[in-house]
């Protein structure tokens, strides 16, 4: 069966769409910012358009990144989740973000809910845990909600709580943290549940780690990043 290509009936080209929806998602910019970049490489669109196509080719992009990484995650024995929450604002209404993250600094799942409670916990780890299989060790902050849930799977066992061990996952909160002040918050909690989704997966498959080896090996790594986004949804 052939493969059908999401960017059939489209007149601008896929190296254009991929590029402004890496810099849109990616990169702290506004849509207008992107139009502007664009319009400096002599591309001449609306910022409508760059919005059009994140919501068009964003889900796209982020689930060929997360299928090509979830059979790699799966693979690890001795795999430890860090999780935490944090306060998002929606329409002047407190959300909470929740995120996995793996002992790597991959972002695994991002989650939108109205409360902290034992019910979101459960269906955070439920929906996490169903797409990449049981962690060996999770590491939460002190919040009750965690150990009620975790009862309730049967994992208590498996967590582990100190006040510093969990800085992996509050700083992975950072990068998300930037787009939300440069996109002036979110207005519904539908389009945050898509946004964070995407910008995980976006951000997992650029982030070089460049503080772990030499500056070569980053170059390289860097290369073959951008040349694996050149062919996302390639016919």
């Amino acid at each position: 069966m052939t493969k059908r290509d999401p960017f059939k009936y489209f007149k601008t080209s896929p190296q254009i769409i991929r590029l402004a929806v890496m810099l849109y998602v990616r990169y702290p910019l506004s849509l207008r910012n992107v139009e502007d970049l664009l319009h400096e490489r002599g591309i001449e669109i609306s910022h409508e358009t760059v919005r059009f196509w994140w919501n068009r080719f964003g889900p796209l992009f982020a689930a060929e990144i997360r299928r090509k990484r979830v059979q790699h995650l799966r693979a690890h024995s001795n795999w430890q989740w860090h999780l935490d929450e944090v306060f998002v604002k929606i329409n002047g209404e407190t959300h909470y973000l929740w995120r996995a993250v793996d002992h790597e600094g991959e972002v695994l799942e991002s989650y939108v809910t109205k409360r902290r409670d034992r019910k979101a916990a459960l269906k955070f780890l439920r929906k996490t845990m169903k797409r990449f299989g049981p962690p060996h060790v999770i590491v939460t902050d002190l919040l009750r909600s965690y150990g009620a849930a975790m009862k309730v799977i049967g994992n208590a066992h498996r967590q582990e709580t100190d006040r510093w061990l969990n800085n992996r996952a509050e700083n992975s909160h950072q990068p998300f943290r930037r787009r939300e002040r440069a996109m002036l918050r979110f207005r519904r909690t539908r389009t945050m549940q898509k946004f964070v989704a995407i910008h995980s997966s976006i951000h997992n498959h650029f982030n070089q780690e460049r503080h772990l080896y030499s500056r070569a090996n980053f170059k390289l790594n860097r290369a073959a990043a951008l040349t694996e986004w050149r062919q996302l949804c390639s016919a």
